[in-house]
């Protein structure tokens, strides 16, 4: 008996299909898809919220001095002139961060084999409306891992498992295929 679904693709398609929709997952916070697939998707969603409940909480805050540009008002940087050459002026500034212990580092990485990048273009007008933009400069990336480690983990550190539930909406009309909700619950 097979430890998992084929899910009717090749390996690459598969994978591919599952990491997509793991993602959305945990980008959005619920999918709908098929039973079989929502199956699958579950089992690696699981894992990684169980690691990143696992790991939540293995990591230091450590002091570091960075070197950091100065800028005037329009956002530019302030070039001074030094033995006739413009250079940038930077600034010294500390910051406290959080530094991985090792097995944390380790759960992060295995986390991005699976996830991948998200972008969103969405911004908001005055009106406090979502307004979707096609401009580069209003693209931001959402870093999932620190969405999984700081929102997810201490929000099921409580739970023994059972992070998403599957929900029967009925059969699709092309193919009677069950679709069902995937969501975190």
């Amino acid at each position: 008996m097979a430890k998992y679904r084929k899910l009717g693709r090749t390996s690459a398609q598969r994978k591919a299909l599952l990491r997509n929709q793991v993602t959305a997952l945990l980008h959005n916070g619920r999918i709908i898809t098929t039973e079989a697939r929502a199956k699958e998707v579950r089992k690696i969603a699981e894992g990684l919220i169980a690691l990143a409940v696992k790991e939540r909480d293995n990591f230091e805050m450590v002091k570091v001095t960075a070197k950091v540009p100065v800028k005037d008002k329009d956002g530019k940087r302030v070039k001074e002139v030094v033995d006739g050459k413009k250079v940038t002026k930077y600034e010294s500034v500390e910051k406290e961060i959080k530094k991985d212990q090792p097995s944390r580092l380790h759960a992060r990485r295995q986390m991005l084999k699976v996830l991948y990048p998200v972008i969103t273009s969405t911004t908001t007008d005055a009106e406090g409306n979502t307004v979707t933009s096609n401009k580069r400069k209003d693209k931001k990336e959402v870093n999932l891992v620190a969405k999984l480690f700081d929102e997810y983990g201490p929000k099921y550190a409580d739970r023994k498992g059972g992070y998403t539930r599957i929900i029967k909406i009925g059969q699709r009309k092309g193919d009677a295929a069950m679709e069902v909700v995937l969501e975190l619950v």
